[in-house]
C-alpha cells in the first residue's frame, strides 16, 4: 500500500544520494581493504542499520526535538565528529609508523579482525551522523501522506534505501577486494591509510564546525 506516485521519486532520490560518495563508502572502502570483503559487507549491513534508527527517530519525533534544542543538537553533532576523528587518526598514526592496511589473503600481513568492529564502526558512524538526523527529518515527510502511518512508512522508505545503499557498498567492497594485488604492496596500502585516515578526520572538522540548522 506504500507503492505510489511519490514513492518513485522517492526512488530515484534516494538512488542518487547512495551513490554519491561519502563517510559511508570511504569506511566500506577501508574495511574492506583492511579485512576482505566480508568486513566491507559487514560494515556496509551495520551503516544501513542505522537508517531504522533515523526513520524511527524521525516519525516518533525525536529528530524534531533535536533540531529545536540547540545543546542537543550540538551534543550529537561533536559526537559524531569525535569518533570520525578518532577513525582517521587511527589511520594517520599507522601510516606515520609505515604499517599498510592489513590486506586480506595476503599471508603474513592480515590480523584477523573481530566482526564486531566492522559492525561497531559502521552503525556507530551511522547513527551519530546528525547530517542523516537532519535528513531524515526533513527528507522523509515529503513522502508520507496524511493519512499514512508514520511509523510504518517511514521503516518502510528505510527498508528501500536500506537495499540500494547496501547494493552499491557492497558493490564497492567487491571491487576493493578483486584489487589484492595492488592492495598488498606495502606502498599503496600504506598510502591508502594515510588518505582515508586524512579525510575522516577532515570530515569530522567539517562537522564538528558546521552550524545547527535554523
Amino acid at each position: 500500500m506504500f507503492i505510489d506516485a511519490q514513492f518513485w521519486s522517492f526512488l530515484v532520490a534516494i538512488t542518487l544520494l547512495s551513490v554519491t560518495p561519502g563517510v559511508d563508502t570511504l569506511l566500506v572502502i577501508r574495511n574492506t581493504a583492511r579485512g576482505g570483503v566480508r568486513d566491507g559487507v559487514l560494515t556496509s549491513l551495520a551503516i544501513c542499520c542505522g537508517l531504522f534508527v533515523h526513520a524511527a527517530v524521525s516519525a516518533l519525533g525525536i529528530s524534531l526535538i533535536l533540531l529545536q534544542s540547540a545543546w542537543a543538537f550540538q551534543l550529537l553533532k561533536l559526537a559524531g565528529a569525535a569518533y570520525l576523528i578518532w577513525l582517521g587518526l587511527q589511520g594517520l598514526l599507522a601510516a606515520r609508523r609505515g604499517q599498510g592496511l592489513p590486506v586480506a589473503g595476503v599471508a603474513g600481513e592480515r590480523r584477523p579482525v573481530p566482526m564486531w568492529r566492522p559492525l561497531r564502526e559502521g552503525l556507530l558512524s551511522n547513527v551519530l551522523n546528525p547530517k542523516t538526523v537532519v535528513f531524515y527529518m526533513a527528507f522523509l515527510p515529503q513522502f508520507i501522506a496524511p493519512g499514512d502511518p508514520a511509523l510504518a512508512k517511514s521503516l518502510f522508505l528505510a527498508g528501500v534505501h536500506f537495499l540500494i545503499a547496501n547494493l552499491w557498498q557492497i558493490g564497492v567492497a567487491l571491487m576493493v577486494g578483486s584489487a589484492g594485488r595492488l592492495l598488498a604492496s606495502r606502498l599503496f596500502s600504506r598510502a591508502l591509510n594515510g588518505v582515508t585516515g586524512a579525510v575522516l578526520v577532515a570530515f569530522g572538522i567539517k562537522l564538528a564546525l558546521e552550524r545547527p540548522p535554523a
